[in-house]
């Protein structure tokens, strides 16, 4: 499993689109923070799995594209592109996340910020 930070947003980003929770895990740590497009905040790697597991089971179809990525800084990427679903409430057509990695570890705390542009 590769430790550079654009690498553990890859594989993190390819656990969500695989739907695949195990991926996922292996990549929070016990206090892992997630913060969504609206300021929801869940803490903790097994309330972020529990918030997975009802996001896929809402939006099966979901997945993310990136178009950019660029580390700003230790451990810090910003990402850049869009999120792809069938339902309109999880399609995001521009879309810019930061997610930072602990040093060593393939720890994952996100932000998002999303921007709808309507159809």
């Amino acid at each position: 499993m590769a430790s550079d930070p654009e690498s553990v947003v890859v594989q993190f980003n390819e656990g969500i689109n695989a739907r695949d929770l195990d991926v996922l895990a292996s990549l929070m740590t016990e206090d892992h923070v997630f913060i969504d497009s609206v300021g929801g905040r869940v803490d903790g790697r097994q309330r972020c799995l529990d918030a997975w597991r009802g996001f896929f089971g809402a939006y099966p179809d979901y997945r993310n594209e990136f178009t950019s990525m660029v580390t700003v800084s230790s451990g810090m990427v910003a990402v850049a592109g869009r999120s792809v679903c069938s339902d309109l409430k999880a399609r995001v057509r521009s879309a810019t996340r930061a997610m930072r990695v602990a040093e060593g570890l393939p720890d994952t705390r996100t932000a998002a910020r999303r921007a709808w542009e309507g159809p």
